[in-house]
């Protein structure tokens, strides 16, 4: 699968509109009740990028990144204002903030996590593109240095620690993080004159599955 690490302009993106999808199956029996089912394990997320766009400068620079990246050809990172950080949205990512894994005594690699809770449910979110230089690790609670206790692929959000940790201990991380995309569609269709009066194109962005 092409994959540009290239994020679409994070000023451009902010003022758009989405967010995640579910896909849930209903079946309504014969007597009523109903048979819920949902296919998929994890949400896709789903983007306007046209919404975000506010000057003709920023019309011509999505043109720019829509044909570099081929129309659909080619996928890349998308900042979700909305839901970005391993934290708060007011904070700032702390090596506490989520639990990634726990020692075994030989494993070394540990991907990047976000858990959502609600109501005693939990949904974990795979983070595969993790922010270069904001991912900060701690083991049992004491904080770690990059480069010497840990290494990060920002291509996979796969966490590599310098040796295995003894069984139980937890790992824990904070980060900031992109959401990969693609570009839904092969054709932007813009109005110069209906942009001025207000009206922005359509330019869908959906998340992809790597």
């Amino acid at each position: 699968m092409g994959f540009h690490e290239v994020r679409f302009p994070a000023n451009m993106g902010f003022g758009s509109t989405g967010g995640p999808q579910r896909r849930t199956e209903i079946v309504t029996l014969a007597n009523g009740f109903e048979e819920r089912n949902a296919p998929w394990s994890q949400s896709l997320h789903r983007y306007d990028a046209g919404m975000g766009l506010r000057s003709l400068d920023d019309v011509q620079a999505l043109i720019a990144f829509f044909e570099a990246r081929g129309g659909q050809l080619y996928g890349f990172r998308w900042k979700d204002w909305a839901d970005f950080k391993s934290c708060a949205p007011s904070a700032d990512p702390g090596p506490l903030d989520q639990r990634i894994g726990t020692g075994d005594g030989a494993t070394r690699d540990f991907q990047l996590v976000k858990t959502y809770a609600s109501g005693g449910a939990l949904y974990q979110r795979v983070i595969t593109k993790p922010v270069v230089g904001t991912v900060l690790v701690a083991l049992a609670d004491l904080p770690q240095r990059e480069g010497l206790d840990y290494t990060v692929d920002a291509a996979t959000g796969i966490v590599t620690l310098a040796e295995p940790l003894a069984a139980g201990v937890p790992v824990t991380a904070g980060f900031a993080f992109d959401v990969p995309v693609r570009f839904d569609t092969d054709r932007i269709e813009i109005s110069v004159s209906n942009f001025q009066a207000g009206h922005v194109p359509h330019v869908p962005v959906v998340e992809l599955r790597l």
